[in-house]
């Protein structure tokens, strides 16, 4: 277990080494192959995960049976959070989209640990609130910023999480389809990829397969404005 990754999610925020390590007592490994779903939307859920290594993507389906692509996440990052404080249906579909290796908690674990570190759960409640601000800014960007910009803030965000710095730019190996990577934009394929070719012909993205290299992040960034 790589426990630099773990302690770096939001969950260990704060805490002092002994009382991280008591938390990490109470969490259980688990390997997740890719495309079989950890849990389903609407599924009974009291289990907070924490990514050791590998990528998650979280997607709802809409009314009329269509995915919508909420986010992607990976090593240090976690996600079923709202079931620790509140266990009720899952509102989203979390589905590896690599190999995959998760710490799992458990409601009753956690509240049973929380009850002698009431100061943790303010740590946990930031990280609700910052992730409901993200949440705010992605509505906005669907409303204000077309799809090109779309397509650039989307790029730079996988960069900023997944990408490894090379002799060309930045590498993402991003692992999503050309559809899940529209979702996750929030337009269809072919607009995503009409945007995409455009960059690529001014230079400014390499793209092949499932990696995209951006080449010029200063564009990329002036674009996503």
């Amino acid at each position: 277990m790589d426990q630099a990754v773990l302690l770096s999610a939001p969950l260990f925020a704060g805490m002092k080494p002994a009382e991280a390590q008591a938390l990490l007592r109470a969490m259980t490994p688990v390997e997740m192959p890719k495309g079989e779903p950890i849990f389903a939307q609407g599924d009974t859920g009291d289990v907070l995960y924490v990514i050791a290594a590998g990528k998650v993507k979280l997607g709802s389906l809409t009314s009329d049976g269509r995915e919508s692509l909420l986010a992607v996440l990976g090593p240090g990052e976690m996600f079923g959070e709202l079931a620790i404080f509140d266990p009720a249906p899952r509102s989203a579909t979390a589905t590896p989209i690599a190999p995959t290796v998760c710490y799992s908690l458990g409601h009753d674990d956690f509240v049973a640990w929380l009850q002698d570190k009431p100061a943790a759960s303010l740590q946990l409640l930031a990280f609700l609130a910052r992730r409901l601000r993200r949440t705010n800014a992605s509505l906005s960007d669907m409303i204000f910023t077309d799809v090109a910009g779309r397509v650039a803030g989307t790029l730079l965000d996988l960069a900023a999480r997944f990408g490894q710095q090379t002799a060309q730019g930045v590498t993402v190996v991003h692992d999503l389809t050309q559809e899940e990577l529209a979702q996750l934009v929030g337009t269809s394929r072919e607009s995503a990829n009409k945007a995409l070719s455009d960059f690529a012909s001014r230079g400014w993205i390499e793209r092949k397969g499932k990696t995209t290299t951006l080449l010029n992040l200063d564009r990329l960034r002036r674009r996503a404005r």
